[in-house]
């Protein structure tokens, strides 16, 4: 799978300078910095499945799959026209992506949009990741089949490393899941934990995207972040006062020891109050 090409010397081009991202399992990904492309395109506005939602689909499941797509955005092409738009500069010379690269506004608006029209509606996917559940063991070899069906002929790819088949429980989209709770991944909280009170907008910014990804889990979320939030604000000034850093280890509290929530079983009736 050719991802980039080196473009010839003789050629004077428009080229942005590559920028790399240390992924959750410690490994670099290269991206470019693509930002001013970004702001110049059309947002596709596909929808994506929130997370929580989707992951109520496995209620009552005992039987669960998990599938990732290798290396994601780089299993789908790039058309001839568009790669001088997706080139790169560095010291061994200028090149260009035949294949997505990270960092492109639309690509997972893209790549969910593939998987859906693939794989349709009958299991959980979240743009490169894929689940199946089922409440028989029949149901489960069956929806396995159909799914390495489809992938063979297209050349859709699987991390078998990724993969983990058959389970009554196992770690899935940043969640402990099973058919009857969902949990926060704690490795995950983990490495948020180890990490140093923030120190200016980009870090604490990342470690509230984290929070709010877990948001459902923590009572009182929007209260207790609120003036971590400001914090982040252009015109104000990064000081972590004691109220910011009590709400900064409150958050941290929450996180270690968030509940186990239930899935909803939505054949019986909702009560509101």
């Amino acid at each position: 799978m050719g991802v980039i090409r080196k473009i010839g010397h003789n050629e004077i081009v428009e080229s942005t300078t590559p920028v790399h991202i240390t992924w959750h399992d410690g490994k670099y990904k290269l991206c470019g910095y693509f930002r001013a492309l970004n702001n110049y395109t059309n947002a596709d506005r596909y929808t994506i499945p929130r997370i929580p939602n989707a992951l109520d689909k496995l209620a009552k499941a005992k039987y669960i799959t998990k599938m990732d797509c290798m290396k994601g955005f780089h299993q789908n092409g790039v058309k001839p026209n568009s790669m001088k738009l997706l080139r790169i500069i560095c010291h061994l010379g200028i090149y260009e992506y035949t294949r997505i690269p990270f960092g492109i506004k639309n690509a997972p608006s893209h790549f969910q949009r593939m998987m859906d029209t693939i794989f349709g509606g009958w299991m959980v996917v979240y743009i490169d990741d894929i689940v199946i559940y089922s409440e028989t063991w029949e149901d489960h070899a069956k929806y396995i089949d159909r799914v390495l069906s489809k992938c063979t002929p297209i050349n859709l790819k699987l991390s078998l490393k990724k993969c983990n088949f058959v389970q009554k429980e196992l770690l899935a989209l940043g969640h402990k899941v099973s058919g009857l709770s969902l949990a926060i991944d704690q490795n995950k909280v983990a490495e948020v934990l180890q990490k140093p009170v923030p120190k200016n907008i980009k870090e604490m910014q990342s470690f509230l995207g984290f929070a709010s990804y877990c948001r459902n889990h923590l009572k009182n979320f929007s209260h207790i972040t609120s003036s971590l939030y400001k914090l982040c604000s252009k015109d104000v000034v990064f000081e972590i006062t004691k109220e910011r850093r009590d709400a900064y280890e409150r958050i941290n509290y929450e996180l270690t020891n968030a509940p186990v929530l239930i899935l909803p079983d939505f054949e019986l009736p909702f009560k509101f109050k």
